[in-house]
């Protein structure tokens, strides 16, 4: 009844799969969805005795639902490939999932910050990662779709690592990638100009200052700072389809 599949969907994956796939072979099974690697991603995901499935990609909801679909166990362990779990965790997840009285479970993501690991003091990023096969679904938010679930859902602490962009480079081009990518769900929900002149300060300072990133130094300034510059981007871009659309109706 408390058997556990772990699922991991991925693209181009090498440099970090074989850390999150060794940390998770407690489970009974490992599911990899991957969309068409052209690196050694499948490779790595058979030699830790994953099921692998190859798919297009049909966006981030919809191919790690596909991936959860797949999996024959009643719980499970969603992680992206560049995310892992430590050796303790296992014994925690165990008791965890025997509850008859929760149906999901939050986890603690302590972030990786260009060169250094966030500070233990700095508030870690929560998210639902653990939950009853029958009582979730992904949703469809675009980039930063997640598991919605139908039932009680608690926090579990456990040592959960995200190895995330290597350089400011990299999460520059991923702050990019993703507004645009979220430019769909922003017409969907309507805009306000009033946000961008204001909540990319209140981004800095909920980061920088609620979540304690002040504590990482010089990494945990320019985290915050990338951050609220997504949120900059995010609307900005929203702004310019808006005037964009407007010039080609004149």
């Amino acid at each position: 009844m408390n058997s556990i599949s772990a699922v991991v969907t991925t693209f181009n994956n090498a440099d970090t799969l074989s850390k999150c796939l060794e940390s998770l072979q407690f489970c009974d099974e490992i599911i990899v969805l991957d969309s068409y690697s052209t690196d050694a991603t499948q490779d790595i995901a058979k030699i830790y005795q994953a099921k692998v499935y190859v798919e297009v990609f049909k966006g981030y909801g919809l191919q790690k639902q596909s991936a959860i679909d797949k999996a024959t166990s009643h719980w499970i362990l969603l992680l992206d490939a560049d995310e892992y779990i430590d050796g303790s965790a296992a014994d925690i997840i165990g008791k965890a999932i025997g509850s008859d009285t929760v149906d999901a479970y939050r986890l603690p993501r302590r972030e990786w910050l260009f060169w250094r690991w966030t500070h233990s003091l700095t508030r870690p990023n929560w998210h639902t990662r653990l939950f009853r096969k029958e009582k979730a679904a992904m949703n469809n938010v675009p980039v930063h779709a997640a598991p919605e679930v139908k039932g009680r859902i608690k926090n579990l602490e456990l040592n959960f690592f995200h190895l995330g962009e290597k350089d400011i480079a990299q999460r520059v081009e991923k702050i990019n990638r993703y507004s645009s990518g979220l430019l769909e769900n922003k017409n969907r929900k309507g805009f306000t100009k009033l946000r961008i002149l204001f909540y990319p300060s209140f981004v800095f300072f909920r980061f920088y200052v609620l979540k304690r990133y002040f504590l990482n130094g010089w990494a945990g300034y320019l985290a915050a700072r990338t951050q609220a510059f997504y949120a900059l981007l995010k609307y900005a871009k929203r702004l310019e389809q808006d005037q964009k659309q407007r010039r080609d109706d004149a």
